[in-house]
């Protein structure tokens, strides 16, 4: 049986090499769809994508220069790694699952190239474009999320919303170049929604003729030369090696079996009769002879891994040193941890305050500033004069905000824990949140002291005919 598969196999791979060197020059790349000059149909559409959207975004992103400049080229990079995917597909047959996860290596390992950048220029002017870019890169690994990679696209997309969002009101009436920027580079991830909707509805889509696809990214033989003859199959397996112990499946070990078979009531004459004084359940005493009884083998158990370093010797990670120093007009507060006597000090109107990784620390800014941001902080407290932009919580835990003058709006993002102490003269700031728990705003007594009251985390929405209102649901407790 093994034999007449692996001649079929032999037989199917000849056909196919017969068929690509009938078709002439570049038919074998047309396999995954209408062709023209050798390219499949999906990949001159994808062609298109990159001489549109992509071009735009990365003549925009050259005239800003800079680290945005420098991040755009990454970015391509990303697309054209996609691009000869796409090519492969279209040549190759769908390889195993352990093969495909090696042919989407490239482009994992330039998701990470754009992500590491954004990381290492956290201080840049630029941040709010390097993280727009950084939160959607990853919409490049639709190839592998079958059945659904549009959707998978969509949700990437809107994972850079907060951060263009925040580029727009930046620049909405400072640079039009930069609102243009914002435009090219998201209608990239639509045009690829579409794209992906028109020629890989349920997945990518792979050739059903050619060679199957390899860890290399190309077919698993080379075409032939065109007109000439297709390569000899080659040899067939070697025979599989036979075991020196199989001698009790010869011809004369089954006749006796089935001798002994069919003797039929007579097979049962040489077993020996077992009286009841040699059942233990008849004779306990048994049980206590003959030492400790056999209950057959131990269960089979898989052997634990043998660690070369035990946990104790693995080495810390690694901590980025504290940082609090004024770049041009940002103030940078970082990676502190256990600083009870931060303190920012001769601010100006036009500066802003990036606090990032501060944990169990406290920071004072004094003076006017422009705005205040906290990222990834934990158990941190912020305590400040005024503020005449916005105070920004993002993905923080154990946060106390107290205002000392005024503000005029409070955001709160995927934020648990959070504790708005405010003034007298703040008591119109705006308090905006979402995807946040445990929120609570203290709010001034003329004793001096505070009343509490909780933001609202439910909601109920009701459709009235004409549009969906929604409402704070009180939680009877």
């Amino acid at each position: 049986m093994t034999d007449l598969q692996t001649l079929v196999e032999r037989l199917e791979k000849a056909v196919g090499r017969l068929e690509m060197a009938s078709h002439g020059p570049g038919a074998h790349g047309g396999y995954g769809g209408g062709s023209q000059n050798g390219v499949a149909e999906y990949v001159q559409a994808f062609d298109s994508l990159l001489a549109g959207p992509v071009a735009e975004y990365m003549k925009i992103s050259k005239e800003i220069g800079g680290d945005v400049q420098k991040h755009a080229e990454m970015v391509h990079s990303g697309l054209m790694t996609e691009r000869a995917l796409l090519v492969t597909a279209s040549q190759c047959q769908q390889p195993a699952a352990n093969n495909f996860s090696s042919l989407l290596k490239p482009i994992s390992n330039q998701i990470q190239v754009v992500q590491s950048y954004r990381e290492k220029n956290r201080g840049s002017k630029l941040f709010n474009h390097l993280s727009a870019v950084s939160e959607s890169i990853p919409a490049l690994g639709w190839v592998a999320m079958a059945p659904k990679p549009g959707p998978y696209v969509k949700e990437m997309t809107d994972a850079a919303m907060f951060y263009s969002n925040r580029v727009l009101k930046e620049y909405k009436d400072v640079d039009k170049k930069h609102v243009d920027w914002v435009k090219a580079y998201l209608s990239i991830w639509t045009e690829l929604q579409a794209y992906i909707k028109e020629h890989h509805t349920t997945g990518l889509t792979w050739s059903k003729m050619g060679p199957i696809a390899t860890d290399g990214g190309s077919p698993a033989p080379p075409p032939p030369p065109c007109g000439g003859p297709p390569l000899p199959p080659g040899p067939p397996p070697p025979p599989p090696p036979t075991s020196a112990n199989s001698g009790g499946d010869d011809p004369a070990s089954r006749s006796a079996l089935f001798a002994q078979i069919n003797q039929g009531e007579a097979i049962t004459s040489g077993l020996k009769h077992v009286s009841d004084e040699m059942k233990t359940h008849k004779n306990p005493a048994l049980k206590n002879q003959g030492g400790p009884m056999r209950t057959g083998p131990k269960p089979f158990t898989a052997p634990k891994p043998s660690s070369a370093v035990s946990p104790s010797q693995k080495q810390p990670l690694r901590k980025d040193p504290p940082v609090l120093e004024l770049e041009g007009k940002k103030w940078r507060v970082e990676n502190h941890e256990g600083a009870s006597n931060l303190v920012i000090r001769d601010t100006e109107l036009k500066q802003v305050a990036y606090v990032y990784k501060c944990v169990n620390s406290t920071l004072h800014v004094k003076g006017k500033i422009n705005s205040i941001t906290l990222d990834n902080c934990k158990k941190l407290g912020l305590v400040f004069d005024d503020v005449v932009g916005i105070v920004e919580i993002i993905n923080s835990r154990d946060i106390q905000v107290q205002v000392l003058g005024k503000v005029p709006t409070i955001s709160i993002n995927k934020t648990d824990g959070c504790h708005v102490y405010l003034s007298k003269n703040s008591l119109t700031c705006e308090i905006v949140s979402a995807k946040s728990s445990e929120m609570n705003v203290l709010i001034p007594t003329d004793s001096g002291d505070f009343n509490e009251f909780p933001i609202p985390e439910q909601f109920k929405t009701l459709w009235n005919g004409q549009k969906l209102v929604t409402t704070v649901t009180e939680i009877a407790g």
